[in-house]
């Protein structure tokens, strides 16, 4: 009976493979079923935390929040300045992937992974900024919503009758190193959206 043996190619990709993946940064994600649910204040407090223990960790990218109590979690933190792009007319703020890389630290906050960057941006989606963050052996927190997943967006639709179009690959979601779920009570979210001015939960 032959003995079976490994490939030597095979062997050394095995090896850069991990070594590649040793070398990456890792990703986890503050997921919510709904927007308002408190994502974003959830990430903020856990890089507090992590800067706390000494974690080298900038707010690269967070969108701005009516909860003031929200709002007041970017304090102390270091706030990576946001990129300017003219667009139909207006300015929009983006995040700068290109001064984050410069910048380069442990960890960095970028919220909303779903977003779709605006035309001029070095990548047509902000999933595509993470995974380049990732590469480059940052760690990195961001926020989703379940209707943002490819192979959820119909289903949650169908429930909502909302359907989105900013939509996130499977694989983003399922190779995170850590997903956080953050839940809260129905009534609470609809005194959380009150409160800021809302009338509603929206598709973001």
């Amino acid at each position: 009976m032959s003995e079976s043996r490994h490939n030597p190619d095979q062997l050394l990709k095995e090896i850069q493979a991990d070594e590649e993946n040793r070398n990456k940064g890792h990703l986890k994600i503050f997921f919510g079923y709904a927007a308002g649910v408190g994502k974003t204040y959830a990430m903020l407090e856990a890089a507090h935390m992590e800067k706390q223990q000494g974690i080298d960790v900038i707010a690269g990218y967070v969108e701005p929040h009516a909860h003031p109590k929200t709002a007041a979690l970017l304090n102390g933190l270091e706030v990576l300045p946001t990129r300017e792009v003219f667009y139909n007319g207006m300015i929009l703020d983006e995040f700068d992937i290109g001064m984050a890389l410069k910048r380069k630290p442990q960890l960095i906050l970028v919220d909303e992974l779903a977003h779709t960057n605006a035309e001029g941006c070095r990548h047509a989606k902000r999933y595509q900024d993470i995974k380049e963050l990732l590469n480059a052996g940052i760690d990195v927190y961001t926020t989703v919503n379940v209707q943002h997943i490819e192979s959820l967006c119909d289903t949650v639709a169908s429930i909502t009758e909302i359907v989105v179009r900013e939509r996130i690959p499977d694989s983003i979601f399922d190779n995170a190193d850590q997903v956080e779920l953050i839940d809260i009570e129905p009534q609470d979210l609809i005194n959380r959206l009150n409160t800021c001015g809302d009338s509603g939960v929206t598709s973001s």
